[in-house]
């Protein structure tokens, strides 16, 4: 029988994404997300490295549900700003207001990003993306792995897939911004996807024993 976990996010397009990427490392597990427990309370992402949140998130969400549960924390680092928007990267331009919507508060995001980068030197808009995944039971720390993506920051938006940062990261070797790629394409190269196949022997070795995990 099936194990099932839970993706803990409360992002749509990040769900989807981790959705379609997890179905396909071929394992033995029914995929849940947070839309099946609409009354458990949010985790605050209050930590000070997307390790750290990532791992609160994962322990935070398996005790609340009783279940295994895949949690990840990631974000763009820029060289030229010191690392920011780094762990504040969902709320680099401020906390979420009713009306807002993601697709909203990710344009203000990057809006503030091209504000701060507007004189800084092609040669010198280096970034990364970068993504830590913790997997959990209800009462430890199964497993965890790391994932990045090289690339650098545009002087404006272009492309309309993805989200996020994806429409001001420029990949060199692609000639085009993340959100310029497909899905497909995106999931080939992204820093989650890196992260996931790094994540995916640990998985299956915790699968694999059995019920000695809880």
């Amino acid at each position: 029988m099936s194990r099932e976990i839970l993706i803990a996010t409360t992002n749509s397009g990040k769900a989807a994404e981790l959705t379609v990427m997890l179905g396909a490392l071929d394992v033995d597990v029914r995929w849940l997300t947070l839309a099946h427990f609409p009354d458990v309370p949010e985790v605050p992402e209050d930590g000070q490295s997307f390790a750290e949140n990532a791992r609160k998130k994962a322990c935070g969400y398996a005790a609340a549900t009783g279940l295994w549960t895949l949690a990840d924390d990631s974000g763009l680092v820029i060289d030229a700003l010191g690392g920011d928007p780094g762990v504040r990267s969902a709320r680099f331009s401020g906390p979420v207001k009713k009306p807002d919507t993601r697709q909203l508060l990710d344009h203000r995001n990057m809006a503030k990003v091209l504000s701060l980068m507007e004189n800084v030197p092609d040669e010198k808009r280096t970034a990364c993306f970068v993504c830590n995944i913790c997997l959990a039971s209800p009462d430890r720390v199964l497993a965890e792995a790391e994932g990045s993506l090289p690339g650098r920051i545009t002087h404006r938006e272009s492309g309309t897939n993805g989200f996020g940062y994806d429409p001001i990261f420029f990949l060199p070797g692609r000639n085009c911004t993340v959100a310029e790629l497909t899905a497909q394409q995106k999931n080939a190269v992204s820093h989650r996807g890196a992260a996931l196949a790094n994540l995916r022997p640990l998985l299956i070795s915790v699968l694999h024993a059995g019920p000695e995990v809880p």
